[in-house]
């Protein structure tokens, strides 16, 4: 059994999205983010660090933080799944890189593009101006061309496949469902990027997509 900490609005649904695809039995323990929409204390109990997604395997005894890392461990329970290339394969290196990409590259410019859009709101009356200025100079001049780059790379490799690490679709795909959802909010899609909507659009049509949004409640990306 699989023990998912779950925080609402957060990047542990890609975790039950995952288990639901291998079949694996699982858990799900609840948190709700606080008015500051961070994680609660209780989550430092279960890793120091405190935050969302953790699993826990009941079996082994493993307590498993980093979507990454969960994703790479809870695969290898399942050794005959098809949600992992073989290893060597030219599918096996496109799976590791956006394994990793989906936190290491694609996730800064987006957190940034929240962090700089919500800045105004919360500055002091007087000072609303002047960062509403500091944020829009920030958008303008660095995150949103990081942003532009980043949305043209998705949409030029699924162009050249059907999916992000080959022609069948793996827990790469899985992994890069955050950025992309989050970026449909923050950055929406325009024509240029026809392959990254159609891919959006697959992805929430599985019926283990569906399944893991009733097991872990209302999910907002923005």
């Amino acid at each position: 059994m699989i023990i998912v900490h779950h925080l609402n609005n957060s990047r542990s649904q890609r975790v039950l999205w995952l288990l639901e695809e291998l079949g694996l039995p699982y858990e799900v323990k609840r948190y709700e983010r606080m008015p500051n929409m961070l994680a609660p204390p209780e989550l430092k109990a279960v890793h120091p660090l405190g935050k969302s997604p953790v699993i826990e395997d009941t079996e082994s005894g493993a307590v498993i933080a980093e979507t990454g890392a969960i994703v790479e461990y809870l695969v290898s329970l399942k050794p005959d799944t098809d949600l992992k290339p073989a290893p060597g394969t030219p599918e096996a290196r496109l799976w590791s890189y956006w394994l990793h990409y989906a936190e290491g590259s694609a996730m800064p410019p987006l957190l940034l593009k929240l962090i700089f859009s919500t800045l105004p709101g919360r500055a002091p009356a007087l000072l609303k101006p002047i960062v509403r200025g500091v944020a829009a100079k920030a958008q303008a001049s660095f995150i949103d061309p990081q942003l532009a780059t980043h949305l043209a790379w998705w949409e030029a490799e699924l162009t050249r496949r059907a999916w992000f690490a080959g022609e069948t679709f793996t827990a790469a795909d899985i992994m890069m469902s955050f950025p992309v959802e989050t970026a449909a909010v923050r950055a929406p899609y325009g024509p240029e990027a026809a392959h990254v909507r159609a891919f959006l659009e697959r992805i929430q049509a599985r019926l283990a997509y569906q399944r893991a949004l009733e097991a872990g409640g209302p999910y907002a990306y923005a």
